[in-house]
């Protein structure tokens, strides 16, 4: 019985709403439509890594393993820790900003920096890395193309491309199985949708 007073609460779930995955063309056209290094290893970080924004921009320089083809994420949501195994091409790219347009004056040990202006070389903020995506998606004329929708992306086709669930949850760097199992029925639609095409 229901007591007096208390508002019912329904006992029906709400399904969350998930993140779109951009297909493969919109990723290349969204990476073409970046101007420098140091934001084409950001989005690489997203898109090839399943990084999150904030693990993105909490990289430093010392957690960077480029003789491994990993990233050390030292800063993860709730503050868990993991190693992250991270495309060659990433480290190429990185490799070109650091040589070439990371202001050697900059004292931060932070990775990613601003490049210009009164902040430059000071620690690139979560604002700017979001001014950084809106303008490459509107130059990439791309409806959608949020930093967690491209790590949505990333954990989509590492399960399509038959990643198992454990590794997926490792590399997402999520506390609970159940999250990551999300990604199960979404490839299992995806095959559906292009089975039927």
């Amino acid at each position: 019985a229901r007591r007096p007073g208390r508002p019912s609460v329904p006992l029906i779930r709400v399904p969350r709403t998930l993140p779109r995955v951009l297909e493969p063309d919109e990723v290349t056209r969204l990476l073409a439509a970046l101007r420098t290094s140091r934001d084409t290893a950001m989005v690489e970080l997203m898109v090839f890594g399943a990084l999150r924004r904030c693990e993105v921009l909490g990289l430093r320089l010392g957690d960077l393993r480029p003789g491994e083809h990993r990233v050390f994420i030292a800063e993860g949501k709730g503050g868990h820790q993991r190693i992250v195994p991270i495309t060659a091409r990433f480290f190429a790219t990185l490799a070109t900003y650091l040589d070439n347009e990371r202001p050697p004056e900059s004292s931060t040990d932070r990775v990613f920096v601003v490049l210009k202006g009164p902040r430059r070389g000071q620690p690139l903020s979560a604002d700017g890395l979001d001014e950084i995506l809106d303008g490459a998606r509107r130059r990439a004329t791309l409806a959608h193309a949020t930093c967690h929708e491209l790590r949505h992306t990333c954990l989509t086709r590492l399960r399509e491309a038959g990643m198992a669930l454990e590794a997926i949850q490792a590399q997402a760097g999520h506390a609970s199985i159940e999250t990551t199992r999300i990604y199960v029925h979404l490839a299992s639609d995806r095959l559906v949708e292009e089975y039927l095409k």
